[in-house]
């Protein structure tokens, strides 16, 4: 810009210049005084009646009137260097915030070879998120001081990514975390369907594929993919479309390559099935495990249903919830039945007794069936044993003389013989 204008151009038209549809210059209103650096620049919305004239295929001539709208930026001459090397360089990063800001979030899934994308309105965050408040905090925390610190990264030599490992039961809202990441930090999502790539060639297309801030979605990575540990006998024989040691490599050496700012989230409902090289530091940072409801998740929930922090059953439903076994999405499904806060509630109460006494009956039947095997595991044992005893009278026979002479007696001591 400095160099296309003239030191005695007067008036400059800046063109291909957009702007948000909802855009007004910064704390500036009509042609009121906008300072930067102790300069005062005046910023005035400029609308122009225009007109066109249009010929269809039949020479039929339409007229259009339409009007324009443009910002005029007004300023004093000696002003001008800095207002085209710094102010306007200035507008139009904060533009670009806005606009990114604004943006839609996008969630891509890959067919066989690109990406496809629609926009992501997944109402998750952090503030509906059901999980324990201190779990949640701390990886808000992680998050932030991952996007800043850029220049540690660098300095260090390591890529600029980070690994998430949610694992835990289904229903616990492990998706809904990724989406309440994604919102948090207006990062795209990658939804990557392994089980649809042929081999690591085309792992390593879509991989190299995404863009920066965006985190990489692999959900039940166990049932994704057969992913041997690499000490198994199946692993590296062909069988496999995408193997272990492809999708960390991809990981590690092509996002340290050409990628920043790119977070990778495993999903799983059991993690001791995964190979340990996919789960430790450095690929998987943060372990989080989604556990069962607690007091704090009810406590989202019901404000997220019904707007209340407290309510006469919440002591009885919070000392259930210490001894049953229920997921988020199981308490969720019951605060929905009905907007009457005291019936949910109470229905809530019955569904977590429900589920207790279930469980206590789960629990003696259980071990009723333990004792029951143990028993007849000591029966076969008995049986076996004293079979066997009768096997040997059967196959060896020696009169209780014999076995009394096989015990010898000697001066220097005795020894004995079976």
């Amino acid at each position: 810009m400095k160099m296309r204008a003239c030191p005695l151009t007067k008036s400059l038209m800046l063109c291909e210049f957009t702007f948000p549809p909802d855009f007004t210059a910064p704390t500036c209103k009509d042609s009121s005084g906008n300072w930067f650096e102790g300069t005062e620049f005046k910023w005035q919305l400029v609308v122009n009646n225009r007109s066109s004239f249009s010929t269809n295929s039949n020479n039929k001539t339409k007229f259009q009137q339409f009007k324009m709208r443009s910002f005029e930026l007004n300023f004093h001459k000696r002003h001008k260097e800095k207002a085209l090397n710094k102010y306007l360089p200035f507008i139009l990063q904060k533009v670009e915030e806005i606009t990114e800001q604004e943006r839609p979030l996008k969630i891509y899934m890959n067919d066989w070879e690109n990406w496809l994308s629609v926009d992501l309105h997944h109402p998750s965050t952090f503030d509906t998120l059901a999980i324990d408040s201190e779990l949640k905090q701390t990886v808000m925390d992680d998050l932030a001081r991952f996007v800043k610190r850029k220049d540690y990264y660098k300095r260090i030599g390591k890529a600029w990514k980070r690994g998430y490992l949610l694992y835990g039961p289904p229903g616990t809202g492990k998706s809904s975390l990724v989406a309440a990441m994604a919102n948090y930090l207006k990062f795209d999502v990658y939804d990557l369907d392994l089980s649809s790539l042929n081999s690591n060639e085309i792992l390593k297309t879509f991989l190299i594929g995404m863009s920066n801030c965006s985190i990489l979605l692999i959900e039940d990575i166990d049932c994704m993919i057969k992913l041997h540990k690499r000490d198994s006998k199946d692993y590296g024989n062909g069988r496999d479309k995408i193997t272990l040691s492809g999708l960390l490599n991809f990981a590690d050496d092509l996002w340290s390559s050409g990628g920043d700012e790119r977070i990778i989230v495993l999903t799983t409902n059991y993690k001791e099935r995964l190979d340990p090289a996919l789960t430790r530091p450095g690929r998987m940072d943060m372990h989080i495990h989604m556990g069962y409801c607690g007091p704090c998740g009810f406590r989202v929930l019901a404000r997220n249903c019904h707007s209340i922090d407290d309510h006469e059953l919440f002591p009885e439903i919070e000392g259930l919830l210490k001894e049953v076994k229920v997921t988020p999405a199981e308490v969720a499904e019951m605060l929905m039945k009905s907007e009457d806060r005291d019936e949910v509630l109470k229905g809530l109460v019955e569904f977590l007794k429900d589920k207790k006494k279930g469980a206590k009956e789960s629990q003696k039947e259980g071990e009723g069936k333990k004792g029951a095997k143990e028993s007849q595991k000591e029966g076969e044992e008995e049986k076996g044993a004293k079979e066997s005893q009768k096997e040997v009278k059967a196959k060896v026979k020696v009169a209780p003389a014999e076995v009394a002479d096989l015990l010898v007696l000697e001066e220097n001591g005795s020894r004995v013989m079976t």
